[in-house]
């Protein structure tokens, strides 16, 4: 449990504390069953339909909805008329919580493919149904080769017509600010001549943080910005896509 967390939980007194460790044991197993039963459904689908589109639009309209529902999360969206969304693009999001990829499942309203970290691969079922739905893995401290790979893997998956998410901090941030952006996000949209949607998500922490199973109601408050177009190529234009999006997602949070 992270230092944030300890100090929320003790802030509240000893009933409720109790309340809500009872509560959270049953979330974390309505989470771990839905999630479950969400799988494989979708791979049962994904056999009959004999493709991915079906199956991924179940995580936006059931698997999404249950655990946000399960969460006590309300989800307040703004912008989705920004994006011309039967066209592919690279969505890069800001990340507090894992709830956020619910958030962003319920929100997009096309199927939606997240690049992930590579330790995801070896949770049990998670990592089978992200493989076999198209989505993309980087070694967040992978050799050159590895990344190269990964971005490579990344881009295809937009070349070939698909909106890809990626989380362009690399990590949750726990402060509610927002960190750099890394520039790999940034060479998949240029590598595949597609524009950057920024998307600033805030709240998420406060329902679920980074670590530890701590659930409480919220609101998961998502604002999409104006495409980004990626000219250029090279260093300095991926960093200058970098530096735009990102400077677009903090207006996106002070304006909210």
């Amino acid at each position: 449990m992270s230092a944030t967390s300890q100090t929320l939980r003790l802030s509240e007194p000893l009933p409720l504390r109790v309340f809500w460790t009872v509560a959270n044991t049953f979330q974390l197993a309505f989470t771990l069953l839905w999630t479950a039963a969400g799988i494989c459904l979708a791979m049962l689908v994904r056999a009959i339909t004999r493709g991915n589109r079906a199956p991924l639009r179940m995580a936006s309209w059931l698997w999404a909805p249950g655990l946000l529902g399960g969460a006590g999360a309300k989800l307040d969206v703004r912008g989705v008329e920004n994006v011309d969304w039967s066209k592919p693009c690279v969505l890069v999001a800001t990340h507090e919580s894992v709830i956020d990829i619910c958030a962003l499942f319920r929100a997009v309203p096309v199927p939606l493919r997240f690049m992930l970290k590579q330790e995801m691969t070896r949770m049990p079922m998670v990592g089978w149904y992200a493989k076999s739905m198209g989505m993309c893995f980087i070694e967040r401290d992978g050799n050159r080769a590895s990344m190269v790979r990964s971005l490579r893997a990344a881009s295809d998956i937009v070349k070939a017509g698909h909106v890809l998410c990626i989380f362009p901090e690399g990590t949750r941030n726990t402060d509610g600010r927002v960190g750099e952006f890394k520039p790999g996000a940034f060479q998949v949209a240029i590598g595949a001549g597609v524009p950057v949607v920024p998307m600033a998500m805030s709240g998420a922490g406060a329902i679920l943080p980074p670590h530890g199973f701590r659930v409480r109601p919220g609101t998961i408050r998502l604002r999409i910005g104006q495409p980004i177009v990626a000219e250029g190529t090279g260093s300095e234009a991926r960093d200058r896509l970098a530096a735009q999006a990102r400077a677009a997602v903090v207006d996106l949070l002070a304006h909210d």
